[in-house]
């Protein structure tokens, strides 16, 4: 994308091809800039995306923005059984990527959200790894992580493979 080498971005050519459905679990998540760069990016791979962003930033007129932008409302005070949502979300379209940060926050977090593990369980799809490196510039995907059913294990097994790379402010990043 144009405006990504204008920036100085480089998109990995490693790609999920073929891929109709399949969770994406994006980190390091450290700023507001990695959704702005992370939806051009996957729109370099011609990649719709549906993104679940708290609901409280979806007010006029940046919801209508988010909601054009695949934006996904949800009330993470409320327990509303999002996985079975996302699931549902799945079954009702033929093409469907569901990304997620699994930290769930900017903020350094060593305890990471595991939805999106469950919810690619679910659903019965492929969990595909993405990343954003900013000291090199550089994001996509890592390629696809196949669960073992010991999400411990699993959990620690991704967190090591973002590890390799840096988020706009590093010291929040995955460690």
């Amino acid at each position: 994308m144009f405006l990504l080498r204008l920036l100085g971005w480089k998109i990995d050519k490693n790609s999920p091809e073929g891929v109709k459905k399949c969770v994406v679990a994006m980190a390091p998540h450290t700023s507001n800039w990695d959704f702005v760069i992370g939806k051009m990016a996957l729109a370099s791979y011609g990649v719709k995306v549906k993104i679940l962003i708290k609901k409280e930033l979806f007010f006029p007129p940046l919801g209508w923005v988010l909601r054009l932008m695949g934006g996904v409302p949800v009330n993470r005070k409320k327990n509303n059984n999002l996985t079975d949502s996302a699931v549902e979300y799945f079954e009702k379209n033929e093409t469907m990527f569901m990304l997620f940060t699994p930290e769930g926050t900017r903020k350094y977090n060593p305890n990471w959200k595991k939805g999106f593990y469950y919810i690619a369980q679910r659903a019965e799809v492929p969990i595909y790894l993405a990343y954003i490196d900013y000291e090199r510039k550089i994001g996509g995907f890592h390629g696809v992580f196949e669960p073992t059913g010991d999400i411990k294990e699993d959990i620690e097994e991704i967190k090591e493979i973002f590890k390799q790379y840096k988020g706009k402010v590093p010291e929040n990043g995955v460690r």
